[in-house]
């Protein structure tokens, strides 16, 4: 049976590509120590999983030495922006306003997130 194409990185690759954002370029190993702080994962599957986004173009290998040090190919807030991009077409027919409306219905919003969601509409409306 055929592969599923995913749009974007699937769930884990998303941790790894977290773990990079966050700590910068690192190996394998690295990564791997990351992410068992939160999940239990074998260090070949977490190796395997970096090959793989490589592959994909998520991610970019370098040699270091002895190691191998990756970082990903686009920055965290690229990568948000095609996610939403996507589920923005799949999930609400394109409609910015649906989107919006079901992310701030879906959990409680803190006064503080409140502002700065004000503060952005405001500078969107300043254009």
């Amino acid at each position: 049976m055929a592969r599923k194409k995913t749009l974007g990185p699937t769930d884990r690759e998303l941790a790894i590509l977290g773990v990079l954002w966050d700590k910068g370029p690192s190996s394998v190993r690295d990564v791997h120590e990351a992410l068992q702080r939160d999940e239990e994962t074998g260090y070949t599957t977490t190796l395997k999983l970096m090959q793989i986004m490589v592959d994909k173009g998520l991610l970019v290998r370098e040699d270091a030495g002895r190691r191998h040090v990756y970082r990903p190919t686009d920055s965290e807030e690229r990568t948000q922006k095609q996610l939403i991009g996507n589920l923005l077409e799949r999930a609400f027919a394109g409609s910015a306003e649906k989107l919006v409306m079901r992310a701030l219905s879906a959990r409680r919003v803190s006064p503080k997130e409140l502002k700065r969601i004000r503060q952005m509409l405001d500078e969107m409306e300043g254009r």
